[in-house]
Order: C-alpha cells, then sequence, then structure tokens
C-alpha cells in the first residue's frame, strides 16, 4: 500500500471516529464549534505531510483562505488552500515546478481532502483582490498553514494596507442585499439555506468581515469590547450561530454530503438527530411533527440573526462614516435622523413603555420614515421583557394599537416591523404561536405568519389606486367599503389558532372576539370581524366545489352571509386569502368562481328569488343578441337549443350558450338515431379562455360510457391540467362537454394549441378498445415528504337524484384519468367536475349519478377503487 493510501485511511479513520462520536453525543449546540475546529486541524495536520511530502521551496507558503481560513471545517465543506509565491515566480515558464504543484494538488485529493485550489504570487493576490470583492473576503480570513512565514507576513501587512474599508463595506452590502433577493427577501422558507438565506450564517459572516476589514474586531467579544455590541447582544450571536452551524453540520452528516439546504426530504431526519418526535412512545401523533419543531427553532434563530445583524451592520457603517446627520425633533421621545426614527434615550422604552408602540404609530403616520435607527433596534430588543402581560392589558397600549389598525395608510409596512422586531408577537401574544410555524398542507408556501402578513398586504392593496389594475372587481368593492380596518384586522387573525387542533376558524373567532372586547372596537364592527374569521374557508369551499347553477345553493350561502356589507367582506378576504397562499394556487378561472359566487348571492339579497325559467329565458336573449352580432341566420340555433335542457341552460352563461350555438348549429341531427362515423360524428371546438388564461374546450359527440374518460386521457397525454368541467348530454344522445384547461406553454403559442386540440382530440375520441393505462407521472419532494392522506367521500345530494364525489389527494400527472377510468368502469354519468389545484394537493368535486349509486355494494366498491387509485396502488 502507498504512503498516499496510508494518509488517506488514517485521516478518514480519524474523521469518522470523530464524526461518530460527535453523532452519538449529540453534540450539543455549545460543543459544535470544538467538533469544527477539530475537523480543520485535522486537515491543517494533513495538509502539512503533503506539503514536507511535496519538498517545496523554503520561500512558499501554503494558506487556508475562505471558510477554511476561520480554522473551522464543516464535514463535508470544501477545504480553500492558496499555494502563495513570491513575487516573480513564474510557474507556468517553469516545467518542473509546474509539475510539482500539479503533483501536489493531486496528493490532497488522493489523500482524501477536496481542495479548492489557486496558486498566486502576492502581487497577483492583490491585484485579483483589487478586482474581485469576493477574493478580497477569501484573502480576508487566510491563516498560515505551512512554509514562509516572513512572505505570509508581507503579503498580509501589503493586503491590509491596499483595503479599503469603505468600499469594501459597501460592495459586502450590496453583495447581502442581492443575495437577500435570491432568496425572497425572507428568513421563512420552508426550505432554507441555513448557510445563504437571510438570517443563515453568511449574514453572520458579512459582520465579521465588515468589522474585520475596518480593524474593529476579528470575533464577537472585540466587537463588543470596541462598542460595536453589547454584551447581551454577543450571548444572543453565540447561542443562535451555535444552532445554525450545529443544524448545518448534521445535514452534512445526514446527507453524507454538502447540503446547506433544510430540504424536505432532510427536515424530519436532521429533526430526529435532535431528538424530536412525531409519535408519542405509545404510538399516537403528536400534534406538532418533528420537522415542524426542527424548523419553527430554526425560524426563531434566523429572525434573531435578521435583527441582531441589521443592528451590527448600521452601527458599522455609521462608524465608518461618521457624517454627521441633524436630529429633527418629532416629539419629547423620538427624533428623525437621515430618514430613520432614532429615540431620544438608550433606556427610552424601558423608562416610557408606552413609546414602543408609539414608534410604529409614528413610522406609519409620519412622510418620509424608511425605518428604525440601531440605536432605535437596540432599545427596541433590549426592551422585549418589558412587553409583559401587563404591558399588553395596559388601556394606552391598546389604543395606541388600534390606532395603527385603523390607520389609513402605512399599515402593512409597520405591522411588518413590528413582526421583524417581534414586537408584534410580544404584544398580540396569540400571534407569537405561529411565528415560524410550518404549513404542511402542500399549498401554502409561507409559514403561518408571513402568510397572514401576506393576507394583510393583499387586502390593503385594494384600498390603493395604484394596485387597482390587479384586481379591478375587488378594487370597485373597497372603493364603496368604509371601514379597511375591520378587513386588516380579520386578516390578522383569520389563520391565528393554526396548530392548536381543533378547528382553527372557530378558535380564531373566539380569539378575536377577546381582542375586540379588550380593545374597544363597537359590537357591530366585532361581529363582522368575528364573522370574517369564522367564515373565512367558506366563500372559496363553495366556489369550488359547489354547483352555482343550482338555486338552493345560493339561497343557502346568501342565508348565511345576511346581507351586502357581510358578503363584500367576505369575498375581498377570500381574494386575499388564496392569493396569499402561493403565487401557483390562484388562477383566472378561481377568480371567476368567485366573482360569480358573489353576483349570484349580492341578486339573491337584493330579493331575487332565484327564477331558473326567467334566469334562462334573459340568457338566451342575451345569447340571441351575441349570435346576431356575428350574423348568425335567423333560427339556426333552433335545432340545438331544442335538444338541450333546463340544466344545460343554467349552467352555462350566455356568452358559452351563444359559442355553442355559432360552433354546432349546423351539425346537429336533431334526432336520436345513431350518428353515422365521420367528420360530424365528432365536433371539437378550441378558443382562448375568456378568463384569460388557457384554452376553453366544446366537445360535442355521440354520448359514451368512456367518454370523459377519454377526454382526460387525452389532456393528461397532452400535458393539459383541467380545472373546470361541464358535462352535459343532449336529447339526441349526443355529449355537449365543455372544459377549462391551462398548460404551461406560453400564451401566445396558444393557435398552434388551439389546432392541435381541434386535430388531435377528435383523432383521440374515435379509438376503440379499452382505455390506455393511465401515465406514472413522478411526485414532487414536498408530496414525498409530506402525503396528502388520500380522503374519498359519496353522498347523495340534498335532492337524492344525484350523488356527489368529493376527493382529495396527493396531486401527480394522470391522476384525473385514473379517477375517470373508474367511474367509466362502473358507468356512472358525470354532469359536473370541479378540479381544484391546491399547489401540490387537490380537491376535486364531481356531480355523478347512475344505477349502481343504488347498490351499497357497488358503492363500496367505486370507494375502495377510488382509494386504491389515490394511494397509487
Amino acid at each position: 500500500m502507498s504512503d498516499l493510501s496510508l494518509l488517506r485511511d488514517d485521516y478518514r479513520q480519524k474523521k469518522a471516529t470523530l464524526l461518530d462520536a460527535a453523532e452519538r453525543s449529540g453534540a450539543t449546540a455549545r460543543g459544535i464549534h470544538t467538533v469544527l475546529r477539530q475537523l480543520a486541524r485535522m486537515a491543517d495536520q494533513l495538509l502539512g505531510t503533503l506539503w514536507t511530502r511535496a519538498a517545496f521551496p523554503e520561500s512558499f507558503a501554503l494558506l487556508a483562505v475562505g471558510g477554511y481560513g476561520r480554522g473551522e471545517l464543516f464535514p463535508h465543506s470544501d477545504i480553500d488552500v492558496l499555494l502563495l509565491l513570491p513575487d516573480g515566480t513564474q510557474p507556468d515558464a517553469d516545467d518542473a515546478l509546474r509539475l510539482k504543484i500539479e503533483g501536489f494538488i493531486g496528493s490532497c485529493w488522493d489523500a482524501g481532502l477536496e481542495i479548492g485550489s489557486s496558486v498566486r504570487t502576492a502581487a497577483e493576490c492583490l491585484d485579483e483582490a483589487a478586482r474581485d470583492v469576493t477574493v478580497q473576503t477569501s484573502l480576508l480570513e487566510s491563516r498560515r498553514l505551512v512554509g514562509d512565514a516572513t512572505l505570509f507576513h508581507r503579503f498580509r501587512k501589503a493586503f491590509r494596507e491596499a483595503l479599503d474599508p469603505q468600499a469594501f463595506f459597501s460592495a459586502k452590502m450590496l453583495e447581502l442585499r442581492q443575495r437577500h433577493h435570491k432568496f425572497e427577501d425572507t428568513p421563512y422558507s420552508l426550505e432554507p439555506n441555513c448557510k445563504e438565506s437571510p438570517g443563515g450564517l453568511r449574514d453572520l459572516q458579512s459582520i465579521l468581515w465588515v468589522s474585520t476589514a475596518a480593524g474593529y474586531g476579528e470575533n464577537w467579544d472585540a466587537l463588543a469590547h470596541n462598542g460595536l455590541a453589547t454584551a447581551f447582544e454577543v450571548r444572543q450571536i453565540k447561542r443562535n450561530e451555535a444552532l445554525l452551524s450545529l443544524i448545518r453540520t448534521r445535514l452534512h452528516l445526514i446527507a453524507k454530503r454538502r447540503e446547506d439546504r433544510l430540504v424536505f426530504d432532510l427536515q424530519t431526519a436532521v429533526a430526529e438527530s435532535f431528538g424530536y418526535r412525531s409519535l408519542a412512545p405509545d404510538g399516537t401523533r403528536l400534534a406538532r411533527r418533528a420537522s415542524e419543531a426542527l424548523m419553527r427553532r430554526y425560524y426563531w434563530a434566523a429572525k434573531a440573526v435578521t435583527q441582531l445583524s441589521q443592528i451590527l451592520l448600521l452601527n458599522i457603517g455609521e462608524r465608518l462614516n461618521p457624517t454627521t446627520h441633524a436630529l429633527i425633533p418629532i416629539n419629547e421621545r423620538f427624533y428623525e435622523k437621515a430618514g430613520m426614527i432614532e429615540v431620544a434615550s438608550d433606556d427610552l422604552y424601558r423608562t416610557q413603555p408606552h413609546a414602543i408602540l408609539e414608534t410604529f404609530l409614528l413610522y406609519e403616520t409620519h412622510i418620509g420614515l424608511r425605518g428604525l435607527s440601531a440605536r432605535t433596534l437596540r432599545a427596541l430588543y433590549n426592551a422585549r421583557d418589558a412587553m409583559d402581560a401587563s404591558f399588553r392589558r395596559d388601556p394606552v397600549n391598546r389604543a395606541t394599537f388600534r390606532t395603527i389598525l385603523q390607520q389609513p395608510v402605512g399599515i402593512t409596512h409597520a405591522i411588518r416591523l413590528m413582526n421583524q422586531t417581534s414586537v408584534l408577537g410580544r404584544y398580540l401574544r396569540v400571534f407569537r404561536h405561529i411565528v415560524g410555524q410550518m404549513q404542511h398542507d402542500l399549498f401554502h408556501v409561507y409559514t403561518v405568519d408571513q402568510h397572514i402578513l401576506m393576507v394583510l398586504r393583499n387586502a390593503r392593496r385594494f384600498f390603493m389606486a395604484e394596485h387597482a389594475h390587479e384586481y379591478p372587481f375587488c378594487s370597485q368593492l373597497a372603493a364603496g367599503w368604509d371601514k379597511p380596518w375591520i378587513l386588516y384586522t380579520a386578516a390578522l387573525f383569520h389563520d391565528i389558532a393554526k396548530g392548536r387542533g381543533g378547528d382553527h376558524s372557530e378558535l380564531g373567532a373566539r380569539d378575536v372576539r377577546k381582542f375586540c372586547e379588550d380593545h374597544d372596537i363597537e359590537q357591530d364592527d366585532a361581529d363582522l370581524i368575528a364573522f370574517l374569521v369564522q367564515e373565512h374557508l367558506t366563500m372559496s369551499h363553495i366556489a369550488q366545489k359547489s354547483d352555482l347553477s343550482d338555486p338552493a345553493v345560493i339561497s343557502a350561502f346568501a342565508q348565511k352571509v345576511g346581507d351586502e356589507r357581510h358578503l363584500t367582506a367576505l369575498y375581498l378576504l377570500t381574494v386575499a386569502d388564496i392569493r396569499g397562499t402561493s403565487p401557483k394556487v390562484w388562477n383566472a378561472w378561481k377568480g371567476k368562481l368567485l366573482e360569480d359566487l358573489y353576483r349570484y348571492t349580492l341578486r339573491a339579497l337584493g330579493g331575487q328569488t332565484p327564477n331558473p325559467a326567467a334566469l334562462i329565458e334573459s340568457r338566451k336573449r342575451e345569447a340571441l343578441v351575441l349570435l346576431a352580432l356575428h350574423a348568425e341566420p335567423h333560427e339556426a340555433h333552433k335545432k340545438l337549443w331544442d335538444t338541450l335542457d333546463v340544466r344545460y341552460f343554467m349552467r352555462h352563461d350566455a356568452a358559452d350558450i351563444a359559442w355553442h350555438a355559432r360552433q354546432l348549429s349546423r351539425h346537429v341531427r336533431g334526432d336520436p338515431r345513431p350518428a353515422a362515423a365521420g367528420a360530424d360524428a365528432c365536433i371539437v371546438r378550441a378558443r382562448l379562455s375568456t378568463v384569460g388564461e388557457g384554452l376553453q374546450v366544446l366537445v360535442y359527440t355521440p354520448d359514451a360510457p368512456d367518454l370523459f374518460a377519454r377526454i382526460c386521457g387525452y389532456f393528461d397525454q397532452a400535458g393539459f391540467s383541467i380545472l373546470d368541467a361541464k358535462v352535459h348530454t343532449a336529447r339526441d344522445g349526443y355529449a355537449l362537454d365543455t372544459f377549462q384547461v391551462v398548460t404551461s406553454v406560453l400564451p401566445e403559442h396558444y393557435r398552434e394549441l388551439v389546432s392541435m386540440v381541434q386535430t388531435d382530440l377528435p383523432q383521440a375520441l374515435q379509438q376503440s378498445g379499452p382505455l390506455p393505462a393511465p401515465s406514472r407521472g413522478r411526485v414532487s419532494r414536498r408530496v414525498r415528504s409530506f402525503p396528502v392522506a388520500p380522503r374519498v367521500e359519496l353522498r347523495p345530494d340534498d335532492r337524492a337524484q344525484r350523488w356527489l364525489l368529493s376527493i382529495s389527494a396527493s396531486d401527480r400527472a394522470g391522476l384525473l384519468y385514473s379517477i375517470a377510468r373508474v367511474l367509466a368502469k362502473h358507468q356512472l354519468n358525470l354532469q359536473l367536475a370541479k378540479i381544484s389545484t391546491l399547489g401540490e394537493r387537490v380537491e376535486d368535486t364531481f356531480l355523478i349519478d347512475g344505477p349502481s349509486l343504488q347498490r351499497n355494494r357497488a358503492q363500496l366498491a367505486i370507494e375502495t377503487e377510488l382509494l386504491e387509485v389515490l394511494q397509487g396502488a
């Protein structure tokens, strides 16, 4: 065995022994830095041995740079080294030296060291650092491992002299902002990078980099000694830095590679390494999953790092650039300093706790204020224990908070700032419970507190003229609304009881009633707010799951909301809520369903008792006007309309009725005789959807038990997702089905898509033989990590004439087609399908009928087969 093999085996054995001991002992956050330093020393020793073995000239030096230069090494991090050469050395011109360097680098890899290497003279290092702040940062942390100490010290001295602390600070702040923006400026990503995300280890390293460059200290204790941090802040930084380092270490160990992201696949394993469990000893599921407990702890650490980083970086920036800014008095407690709120004294919040909430009221009401100064942030951070139960009960504080909520402008920024500084959770104790709480429903992409703040922002934008183009109907309704703060309060509380067990809507309504009572909110307003929290899921549930053409559905919902004021408020909150879950959840079709439900209900509240006959006649008249505009022959529509019954006209609006007539009138046979094969046997027409997203597809063809399944199979294979299906069988035995479909293809290609659908779908429907097997699409990592328990519910409607089939499951390619195959197998007639995709979860509703539904055994078989399909069996 070669000496390199012996060195490699010895290094790997020592490293494995150290890491095994760390895993077995459950290395505490306090001891993690010892482990990381030991890993670095082991690498130092092996590099020293390899350097000696290479026999470099004594005038050369080997430096540790980057993260390795700090003297700590994570289990699978790269080992960054710099081979420093005397000025004038030219390896490219000296074959022997070039081969020696290549041999040394190769020996490092052969010995088990995953190195990142560079070879430069001291002058080249200085030149490269002047052009690239990343190189400058890497060299800032350099330390000598072996070789010429004189060369190293001379290089370090020249590097320090060339370093411009002010320019370096500016460059690192720009780099920090760009990095934060890459991670959407939030530490609350559901799969955060514990190194790079806001609130991660890189933020803490950035502080030490700019501090070191400025000569203010290379470690946290030095920052405290130089007056840039308090002893309390240093303790908090060290505690949270150790936790983040421990999480990153365990990520490396569990993934067995360099992995700094807390991805869903690894969260549970990392959580269990901390001792968190999802199951109690008796096997029952705990209220909070192991991964939830870990992520909550991570988010709290990241939030603390974010707060402390802001304080220290502002302090360093002010000391580096001590430009005198005029202090403009706001009142006896606060000044404005360069657009920031500055406290009059460091102990203001301790001596006058009422000033805490006043800070945010000033921020909200004074034009030109951009944030809080470092001095104010520090004073707030150090006064957190002053926000206790008596602080929350204080009538002055309650009045101030109510005033904050009721301001006409600035509410979103004020509440966000209150959350960032931990004031919101300390004042609203119920809010504190959901800070950093994950949601495992596969369609929320934010933690609960961030979702709530997003919903608040969405509601606020309805009242801002500059955002009226986003949701014109919402903005139109908001323009006539007299108390926007009612919606803001409901938004703040709508999900505040998530994770407590029980119905969060009921618990949240109870919380907000107590809040309204404590804050002297008038009874009528309090009742409306509680109603909104209690019913915030109702409107979306009805719009996406119920048949809106059924007068009974509209009548029941109108009775629940009671009046136009409650309806309008619930509609606005519902739109804001859905938009605040994920960018993927909202689509134009959901918007149309909600708006239709609002308009239908408004008519019912206005005393217009649903009259199907009158409604149908109105739609027919409107459709005839549209047909006349297209110069359709007189009564060309009649043959088609004579084959259609009341349900068709109730379920389609006038524009769709007119479109169907234009496309189909010349193809209608008008009698129930079997259709002949050929062009007229299957008509498919498609157009850009009238709701502005995806395509609307019309299928007119002789009905068959497996027709819906074949249509779903085509859309599945062609890459379309079905959002909605209206299925109707005419008196002449033809199916007249309308689908809303979307695809990932860019909308400018819709003409090609229309042509493809109109050509390919008829061919697919004319195929005979058994239905092809569904595609087996891969499920996402989120679905694998947080699977939805499949649910199938089959129940008769209120009239016991049709059956409502509700399905909930994790989404995957081919799922809808698989469901349709089961329905076709049992010869069930589909009348209506509402396909609701919530992120990576589906909530589908089908209105069906068929003789087999009258037999209990057949019902059980249908439910069993559907469950097998949903489980991927």
